[in-house]
């Protein structure tokens, strides 16, 4: 069983950045995948952002709303995936929540395991 825990949500204001921390805390995740997503109420899992552990450098993915402005990364001595959001945008405003699997990136359903979620609001 692997457990994941997200951190560095917070209230931001428009333009402002926030770094979001997703670490194993339980258990050793070598899914072939990590990935970032969001939710807002009453919507589906968006896709956000997913490292491909392919080689040590990993193949970044970002859905078109966010590239350019967040940055998906990680410490394997930590153990851990971080995504830096630059530039927030009110319409950021979700929960965050990462994931693990070994599917396909950008589908939600193909993750095995998720954080427990983290609230980004951006508001003035």
């Amino acid at each position: 069983q692997v457990e994941l825990v997200e951190s560095g949500g917070g209230l931001v204001q428009p333009g402002e950045s926030l770094r979001l921390s997703c670490a194993v805390s339980r258990g050793s995740s070598r899914h072939y995948v990590r990935g970032w997503f969001r939710q807002t109420p009453g919507k589906e899992r968006e896709f956000v952002a997913a490292l491909i552990f392919v080689t040590t450098e990993g193949s970044p993915f970002y859905a078109d709303s966010v590239k350019g402005r967040f940055t998906i990364s990680r410490d394997d001595d930590q153990n851990t995936v971080y995504l830096q959001m630059n530039n927030l945008k009110p319409e950021d405003t979700a929960v965050y929540y990462c994931g693990a699997g070994d599917g396909n990136y950008h589908r939600p359903n193909e993750y095995d395991y998720w954080g427990q979620g983290t609230q980004v609001t951006v508001s003035s």
